[in-house]
């Protein structure tokens, strides 16, 4: 077959439903017993942090995906995830009901209970060997089956420890317990924030600082729903944030005893007595089912895959990921990681699988290369686009400028795969994105005598910090010209102050001697 899609979760799903879509030849193999198995597990407390915002005043679905972190993108207005829950975090459970009716309602063909135990490439195919016997032979593979394997740092000691996965979620399991947990993510608080009423002692550790979501805009930093510990640190009620290194686990008589190194105490070490011991740090890819011949090279610590711009294997020709292991081009600065953020990666990662294999250009719509055209084009995109809002600083539309007076208008790509591509080469083409300013996690956006730029104002669009366009000019590559559009509070990017600005730069552009004429 031509597509080998391993995992049925919501990456799985969503490419399934554009290969189905495009006539391609493929299967979905998921290991658990239904689509979405892992959220059967996960998150422990069955809370997700994906918000699901039912009531927005808009009518417009792709306006509405803005605040809806949880649907796939789909032509079934059956198939948004408000009609599952009306909870603004939902249950864990409601997602996994939700994925199971995507699965039936679009065909897709999942088979379940099929654990992929080894992969190998003998002749140019993969051959992936099930936990049954049987072998799926195709010609891609694409693996969607997330960071399924728990990242354990290497402690001396730390596999006597319980970890994330396993550890009981009942709090009267904790009363008057001093507990330690390791590790500063979501997943960490999640835990303390359960334990608040019965332990005696929560201490959460880990080398790094606390990073704050609100603050970096980054929503796999620590979410406001997980932080209420904080308050229990600071307000001084037993709790602490310990910040520096676990160097050593003992299990001591029924308890442990922890040497912790201090990272704001000139590295002082001290023994720490804990009941308990949790370790919360998060997850990693697993390689261990490939074979040597066709592992895929790791980075990060070891937790994802390398990849290319087109999330190909950087040492493995025609292997692909999809899903939350698409973070790894854009970590810890956008949104791939999350349901709301890849859905689109997936998506763009099925255009160029079209483009390369198949010979189907990448979808797009002629533009006369005038001025005002191209700014309404631009601002009609920018105050509707979930893609880019989601995807800010990662994903872009493009221009491509002809000589003859057109333009090619593409959506939702890659800005490293624009460059690295044949568009990068192109002689003149514009990327259009939405951004937050520089340094805008430096700074704390609820302190008021800090200065932000006047809304609406495009003499300071170019110090704007909060999410705004950002239309760039390029020349095979190399940056020509950088226009920002204002701030706006509501993000609509109608006025004058917002059109008329970008209309001038755009028809400042150097097209080409006929065209520059017209486009003034």
């Amino acid at each position: 077959m031509e597509y080998l899609v391993i995992g049925a979760g919501p990456a799985g799903l969503q490419l399934s439903h554009s290969l189905a879509r495009s006539g391609r030849d493929f299967r979905i193999l998921e290991a658990g017993e239904r689509p979405g198995s892992f959220f059967t597990a996960f998150p422990r407390h069955r809370r997700l942090i994906s918000i699901n915002k039912r009531f927005t005043g808009s009518q417009d679905p792709e306006l509405n995906l803005r605040m809806d972190w949880n649907s796939l993108l789909s032509e079934e207005p059956n198939l948004r995830f408000p009609c599952y829950s009306g909870a603004y975090f939902p249950r864990a459970d409601d997602m996994v009901r939700y994925l199971g009716d995507f699965a039936v309602t679009h065909r897709l063909p999942v088979k379940t209970r099929t654990r992929i135990v080894h992969i190998t490439r003998p002749n140019g195919a993969f051959h992936a060997l099930d936990e049954h016997g049987v072998t799926h032979e195709a010609r891609r593979l694409v693996i969607a089956s997330g960071v399924s394997e728990q990242y354990v740092p290497p402690i001396p000691g730390i596999e006597t420890a319980e970890d994330y996965g396993t550890v009981s979620v009942e709090p009267r399991d904790f009363v008057n317990q001093r507990v330690l947990i390791i590790g500063k993510g979501n997943s960490a608080f999640e835990t303390a924030d359960n334990l608040i009423e019965t332990a005696a002692v929560i201490h959460v550790a880990g080398p790094s600082s606390v990073r704050l979501a609100w603050r970096s805009h980054f929503v796999g930093h620590l979410r406001a729903v997980n932080n209420n510990f904080l308050d229990t640190y600071q307000l001084k009620s037993q709790n602490a944030l310990l910040d520096g290194e676990v160097e050593r686990i003992e299990r001591r008589d029924g308890s442990y005893v922890v040497t912790f190194r201090f990272a704001r105490a000139n590295e002082a070490r001290r023994d720490l007595h804990y009941d308990r011991v949790i370790v919360c740090t998060g997850f990693r890819f697993d390689a261990s089912i490939f074979d040597t011949t066709c592992r895929p090279e790791l980075v990060l610590r070891g937790r994802f895959p390398a990849q290319t711009c087109e999330w190909e294997s950087t040492n493995v020709p025609d292997l692909y990921f999809a899903g939350t292991l698409m973070q790894m081009r854009d970590y810890r600065k956008s949104t791939s990681g999350f349901i709301h953020g890849f859905r689109y990666c997936v998506r763009s990662l099925h255009r160029m699988l079209e483009r390369k294999y198949h010979q189907v250009p990448w979808p797009h719509s002629l533009l006369p290369a005038h001025a005002p055209a191209l700014a309404e084009a631009v601002l009609g995109r920018v105050n509707r686009t979930s893609a880019l809002w989601q995807q800010f600083a990662f994903l872009c539309d493009l221009i491509v400028l002809s000589a003859d007076g057109t333009a090619r208008y593409y959506e939702e790509l890659p800005l490293d795969y624009v460059h690295q591509s044949e568009f990068g080469s192109s002689e003149r083409y514009v990327t259009i994105s939405l951004e937050y300013g520089r340094d805008h996690d430096r700074v704390d956006p609820f302190d008021i005598s800090v200065g932000r730029s006047a809304q609406d104002d495009p003499e300071q669009a170019h110090d704007a910090r909060y999410l705004h366009p950002v239309v760039r000019f390029f020349s095979r590559g190399e940056l020509v010209a950088e226009h920002h559009v204002a701030e706006n509070l509501e993000n609509e990017w109608t006025g004058a102050a917002h059109r008329e600005p970008l209309c001038a730069f755009l028809a400042g552009l150097t097209l080409a001697p006929h065209a520059a004429a017209s486009l003034g």
